[in-house]
């Protein structure tokens, strides 16, 4: 099986502008993310998927290999698309860009030992919530899963309500995700449903089309970066765990 990594990378993010080039620890915070990536030895190859110069010649300065892509793409999984379509392989695993703590221990953990041979396949990371205020923030993914898994449904609202049971662990979204290409020409092919454009994310695609989604507990720190700010939590942790990391 023939599996490679892509990383998107876009600069004009309206929240935070050229954002895979923030310097974290005196380094642009994608060249953390592209060392890790290198790490997985499963990975035949890392890529960096951008549609900006001064990203391309950023991560060509630290020997990464880059792809540029169109500009006109709305999301991160229609970039890695635009990849499929160049770049044959049997699985595509994106790691986003703002995933500066993810070591390849949590990486692995969306890729199968084998893959459907005439289905769609999509896995996903998730981890615990360690702060009951990121569980009520907005910008935190909420995802709920069957016990095979299996994705019941995601939102940025604090779910599932705790109206029966208040022994319940939140699950928060982790930047990693694993495709297949039937998978991706699926999403490609698709056009957006109604509950995708009301929360805002594309896994709706598969969801509202009763195509079966996976999240896996990896259980890791993930802090990814949204803004400038989140940058001094990240560079703490690296300061404090720089044996791990």
């Amino acid at each position: 099986m023939k599996i490679i990594c892509v990383i998107p990378a876009r600069a004009e993010s309206t929240r935070f502008f050229e954002k895979p080039l923030a310097l974290i620890c005196g380094k642009p915070m994608i060249q953390w993310v592209y060392t890790h990536c290198k790490e997985v030895e499963c990975f035949e190859e890392v890529y960096v998927a951008t549609d900006s110069e001064k990203i391309k010649n950023a991560c060509e300065a630290f020997g990464a290999r880059v792809v540029m892509t169109s500009s006109d793409h709305d999301t991160a999984t229609e970039r890695l698309y635009e990849v499929s379509t160049r770049i044959p392989a049997n699985l595509y695993v994106m790691v986003n860009g703002d995933e500066p703590l993810l070591t390849k221990e949590y990486i692995v953990q969306c890729i199968p030992d084998k893959l459907p041979e005439n289905d769609i396949y999509v896995s996903n990371l998730m981890t615990d919530f360690s702060n009951p205020v990121e569980v009520v923030d907005a910008t935190n993914l909420k995802i709920v899963t069957a016990a095979d898994n299996r994705c019941l449904f995601i939102s940025r609202s604090p779910i599932p309500y705790p109206k029966g049971n208040m022994d319940y662990v939140y699950h928060k979204f982790v930047g990693v995700g694993a495709f297949n290409r039937k998978a991706l020409e699926f999403y490609h092919n698709t056009p957006r449903g109604p509950i995708e454009k009301i929360e805002e994310n594309d896994s709706f695609r598969f969801l509202e089309n009763h195509m079966p989604i996976y999240y896996y507990n990896c259980h890791c720190k993930s802090l990814s970066v949204d803004n400038r700010k989140d940058i001094e939590g990240v560079e703490k942790y690296l300061n404090e765990n720089k044996a791990k990391l």
